[in-house]
């Protein structure tokens, strides 16, 4: 139950019409940085990434993430050439639920099978908002700070996962010594304290 009511959240809250405030407002870096942080769907999106990718383990902890920031990158630049995939805002929107749901059924994928699914929703990530950026704006700085952020909250992701995997972990050892001490006090005959 638990997994799936965060399932819903995730899915409820990534919706288009949160998106993307404040494009033509300001540009620059700093506007470029502090976008991720403004949009549910890419706050959810980026963090749901770190997080499957820290679930994948092993090298995919670092593909995963490589590979959506650079198909990002990529799909910004294509936007901002008006190079926009059809139905890119709703596949914005779903990146949040399928990476929602990767995390809650625990689905493997191989790395580079992982690095694919999140380069080809990070291609329409950057697509949308490299589409809404003004043309009179310059898209390096914007993209510079955008690509910093989505970096952050990549990683973000992946240290909040691998500090999840590891006291999960910690949790199973702890119980699994109570019931061994358990058992051996009922193997000789004793009783519980």
């Amino acid at each position: 139950m638990y997994r799936f009511l965060i399932t819903l959240l995730i899915a409820g809250l990534s919706t288009p019409a949160l998106a993307h405030p404040f494009h033509g407002a300001a540009a620059g870096a700093a506007a470029g940085f502090a976008h991720p942080f403004t949009g549910l769907d890419h706050l959810l999106a980026m963090a749901a990434v770190g997080l499957w990718a820290a679930q994948l383990g092993g090298r995919a902890r670092w593909i995963v993430p490589g590979a959506f920031l650079a198909a990002m990158l990529v799909g910004g630049l294509l936007g901002f050439a008006a190079l926009v995939p059809p139905f890119a805002e709703q596949m914005v929107a779903a990146s949040g639920l399928v990476f929602g749901l990767l995390i809650v059924t625990r689905s493997y994928l191989a790395p580079w099978l992982g690095a694919a699914l999140a380069s080809a929703f990070a291609l329409y990530h950057g697509a949308a908002h490299g589409a809404e950026l003004p043309a009179a704006v310059s898209a390096l700085p914007y993209a510079a700070g955008f690509c910093a952020a989505t970096a952050l909250l990549l990683a973000a992701g992946v240290c909040v996962g691998s500090l999840g995997a590891r006291l999960f972990a910690y949790s199973q050892l702890r119980a699994a010594t109570r019931r061994a001490r358990a058992g051996s006090g009922r193997a000789q005959g004793m009783k519980r304290p």
